[in-house]
């Protein structure tokens, strides 16, 4: 939203006239108009160093009586903390505190850096390893990695808890504070320290990269099914969708499926101009709640989607892609498959400040055309269809070696991941034993790879990417929802 800021300067203007003539008058009349000169000035003199004295000290310390706490407390830290404070961090502190005690993770604070680096991850790149993290209870969390970025290849999974940043304990911080510290050039390197549900703690190294903003993706499946993918809602969202749509229509679309697993959201505008294209006009896209004010927004005339649809929806799937889901599915009828929604809820408004910061505030909440708030609930799947186990593994750390003897929660990873990928392993329990070695070597010979029977390096990522290939071919909501969307096309 674009906040506009308007300055009314009042301007006195006066008009001065030439004396067209001397006037005369006696010297006694005179030197009584000076002494009265005189005295005027003196009294203009003392009221303005006694009256206006005060309402020039107003003016110049303009203190809210709310405030008055938050002003002496300053006071005390910069005349008797035992050394010098830094001004800036101590304002910032106080903005984030306000803002933290709302309790509420999508309301913060960014400082100048911090509104950089937000600024620079809505425009056409950044450099990152693109993962979209909320702060919630005090503990940094994975929404969603961005489809093809670091993040996603390197394992990261929507619900993972960031605890450390190359070694650095994060507790506590913000959202925007974590994001300096993961971010970096192209190439760096970045551990963090992921716990997933009750597994122990876990280091993922990750090389950064430019991360495009690229939200679209789009592909035919057999029997002219289109599957379209869509990451974010940004900017050019609308328009890279329908040039995927008007492509997948040149090669003949009869039916379409429409993806936004793991896609965290983004502009409130993008998601109703997207619902439009499926929504029939003059039908509730949204309806957005400002203390109470609800506004429905509709389907305006345009272009419209004419082939069959479905919806794709996971825990990763967040704010736009729920205010999506919610018009598609309760004004459109169109089937979603897969799993609950993220459940958020609400709308915020990005405001700049004089010095280049800004802060984030919640302005409102949005409710589903039929007046649902999903808020920490989200959205329930017409068709429910779970991952399989496999997918949800957590990554192998490729400077690991695993090798027989060996007992540990790693192994078993490598373990269930084998498995999944056809070769056999015995008994799926922890442990490397003589069975272990000789599937880790089949898997070796079988990728030409040195058959050593101990897993690491290069072994490691070729399993991992290996098990990630399956679960693109083997998708099981996908499947579902290509099949939906066939039964559809039937009808």
């Amino acid at each position: 939203m674009e906040e506009q800021k308007h300055t009314n300067e009042e301007v006195e203007s006066s008009e001065v006239n030439s004396a067209s003539k001397y006037v005369k008058m006696k010297p006694f009349v005179f030197l009584i108009m000076i002494l009265s000169l005189i005295v005027a000035t003196v009294g203009i003199t003392v009221f303005s160093l006694t009256i206006g004295k005060e309402k020039v000290g107003e003016m110049a310390n303009p203190q809210r009586s709310e405030f008055a706490k938050l002003y002496l407390a300053y006071d005390k830290l910069k005349q008797e903390y035992y050394k010098d404070i830094d001004q800036d961090a101590i304002v910032n502190g106080a903005i984030n505190g306000m803002l933290d005690a709302l309790g509420d993770p999508y309301s913060d604070y960014m400082n100048e850096e911090e509104a950089s680096q937000f600024n620079e991850s809505i425009s056409s790149s950044f450099q990152g390893i693109g993962a979209e993290i909320q702060e919630r209870d005090g503990v940094i969390t994975v929404v969603s990695p961005i489809k093809n970025s670091p993040a996603e290849k390197a394992g990261v999974l929507p619900n993972d808890k960031i605890m450390a940043v190359d070694g650095k304990d994060i507790k506590g911080l913000s959202a925007s504070e974590a994001v300096l510290l993961i971010r970096g050039n192209k190439g760096t390197k970045v551990t963090l320290s992921i716990k997933r549900g009750e597994s122990a703690a876990m280091d993922i190294t990750i090389v950064r990269d430019e991360i495009p903003i690229e939200t679209v993706y789009a592909e035919m499946m057999d029997d002219q099914v289109a599957h379209i993918i869509i990451s974010s809602f940004s900017t050019n969202t609308y328009d890279e969708l329908l040039d995927a749509i008007n492509e997948m229509n040149s090669q003949g679309m009869k039916a379409l499926v429409l993806d936004v697993r793991q896609n965290p959201g983004g502009l409130l505008n993008s998601a109703i101009d997207i619902s439009t294209l499926f929504v029939e006009d003059g039908k509730p896209i949204v309806q957005v709640d400002v203390r109470g004010e609800k506004d429905v927004t509709t389907a305006s005339p345009g272009e419209r989607v004419k082939v069959p649809v479905t919806l794709i929806i996971d825990e990763g799937s967040a704010s736009a892609s729920e205010i999506l889901a919610g018009a598609l599915s309760e004004s459109a009828n169109v089937p979603l498959v897969g799993v609950n929604s993220f459940g958020k809820g609400t709308v915020q408004t990005v405001n700049d400040l004089p010095d280049g910061s800004n802060i984030k505030i919640t302005t409102a909440k949005w409710l589903t055309p039929d007046g649902n708030w999903i808020h920490e609930k989200g959205i329930a799947p017409d068709y429910v269809v779970e991952y399989p186990s496999y997918a949800m593994l957590a990554p192998l750390d490729p400077s690991m070696i695993l090798k027989e003897n060996q007992s540990s929660e790693a192994v078993q990873n490598a373990e269930e991941m084998l498995k999944a990928v056809g070769y056999e392993v015995g008994k799926v329990d922890g442990n490397f034993d003589a069975q272990m070695t000789a599937a880790v070597k089949k898997f070796q010979s079988d990728n030409k790879l040195a058959s050593t029977g101990e897993l690491t390096g290069e072994s490691s990522f070729i399993l991992m990417d290996k098990l990630r290939q399956k679960i693109l071919n083997e998708d099981p909501q996908l499947l579902k929802a290509k099949e939906v969307v066939l039964e559809l096309l039937k009808k």
